[in-house]
């Protein structure tokens, strides 16, 4: 059986051996996530302000645990991604056998059903790198790691995630064996309303539709 490492991954590769399918125009899953209004209130427009300053200044010094501690953190905390059946997960081994392949590697962090262990995965933010600091694929390791959680999840539906560079967001969608990138959201700029907007979007999905 051939082993490979989450972070040894790249797209093409992952498409190739798996038959995974990606769209780059008109994936309905992904545009109804990026036109999203959820509301924001004023104290958390306040607070994005802050944290849009804050990075603004500072992204281009910070290193990857400064960017996570500074500015991801307070964001998601923002969010509030804790419900009665869902919670976040950081750090967390994740391994599986698809096909020939057994894969695994860390989970950053993963938005997910369990007590003590992350048992059904919905949303995955990953790779908080500097901006000039690429040694890999952060779409091909996000993608992987998805498909690992899709293979182990009973229940079968669209998984959901993000990754970081910097001040650049991409978000992703996998539903089935076909999935969608966004093109890069500034978190700099007024558009960190509209990441805000997206991540309070998947909480609402997970407790509307997945709770039971």
């Amino acid at each position: 059986m051939k082993k490979r490492k989450f972070e040894e991954w790249e797209y093409s590769q992952v498409n190739k051996e798996f038959g995974y399918k990606r769209h780059y125009k008109n994936f309905e899953p992904l545009e109804k996530w990026l036109v999203c209004q959820e509301p924001i209130t004023e104290s958390e427009t306040q607070h994005l302000d802050i944290l849009r300053e804050r990075l603004f200044y500072n992204v281009e010094v910070w290193n990857e645990d400064e960017l996570k501690f500074m500015f991801i953190s307070p964001l998601t905390e923002l969010v509030n991604f804790y419900t009665e059946q869902y919670k976040i997960f950081t750090q967390r081994k994740f391994s599986a056998v698809i096909g020939e392949w057994h894969v695994n590697g860390i989970v950053d962090f993963v938005v997910s059903k369990g007590e003590q262990h992350p048992e059904q995965p919905f949303f995955f933010l990953h790779e908080y790198k500097q901006e000039r600091k690429r040694d890999n694929d952060p779409l091909g390791q996000l993608l992987i790691e998805m498909i690992v959680a899709q293979s182990q999840n009973e229940a079968k539906f669209p998984l959901y995630g993000c990754y970081v560079v910097g001040r650049l967001y991409f978000f992703i969608v996998l539903d089935g064996q076909e999935y969608a990138v966004s093109d890069a959201i500034t978190a700099t700029s007024t558009d960190i309303f509209q990441i805000f907007r997206m991540f309070r979007w998947v909480k609402r999905d997970i407790v509307e539709n997945h709770s039971s």
